[in-house]
C-alpha cells in the first residue's frame, strides 16, 4: 500500500520561505513522477511543480516558475518543494502526489496515490 505523507507548511510573511516535505512508503516511489498540487479555498486544483522518476526533468507552473524547486532523494522516499519569494497568492493546501507514469506531468488525472495535504498560508 502506498502512502504520502506531507509536512512543513505554515504561516510565512511575503517574501518568505518555506520547505515541504513528502515522505512516501511503497514500492511506487522510485518507478513514478511525482508532482505537488495545491488548492486553494473556492478555486480548483491546480499542479505546481512535478518531477521525473529519476529527478532529471522537472516542470513548473508559470505562477512558481523561478521562485518554487522539486527535488526528490530515491534513496529516502521523499520529494520537497522548497518554496521562495512567497506571495499571498501562494496560500493554499499543498498536495503530494504519486503518478502511473515515469516521466514529469503536470496532468491530475497521471496521479494515482494523493497525500492528505498541508496548509501554507502566506500573510501580506
Amino acid at each position: 500500500q502506498v502512502q504520502l505523507a506531507e509536512s512543513g507548511g505554515g504561516l510565512v510573511q511575503t517574501g518568505g520561505s518555506l520547505k515541504l516535505s513528502c515522505a512516501v512508503s511503497g514500492r511506487t516511489f522510485n518507478n513514478s513522477a511525482m508532482g505537488w498540487f495545491r488548492q486553494a479555498p473556492g478555486k480548483e486544483r491546480e499542479p505546481v511543480a512535478t518531477i521525473s522518476w529519476r529527478g532529471v526533468n522537472t516542470l513548473y507552473s508559470d505562477s512558481v516558475k523561478g521562485r518554487f524547486t522539486i527535488s526528490r532523494d530515491n534513496a529516502r522516499g521523499t520529494v520537497t518543494l522548497q518554496m521562495n519569494s512567497l506571495i499571498p497568492e501562494d496560500t493554499a493546501l499543498y498536495y503530494c502526489a504519486a503518478a502511473s507514469l515515469t516521466i514529469a506531468t503536470m496532468d491530475s488525472e497521471d496521479y494515482r496515490h494523493w497525500g492528505q495535504g498541508t496548509q501554507v498560508t502566506v500573510s501580506s
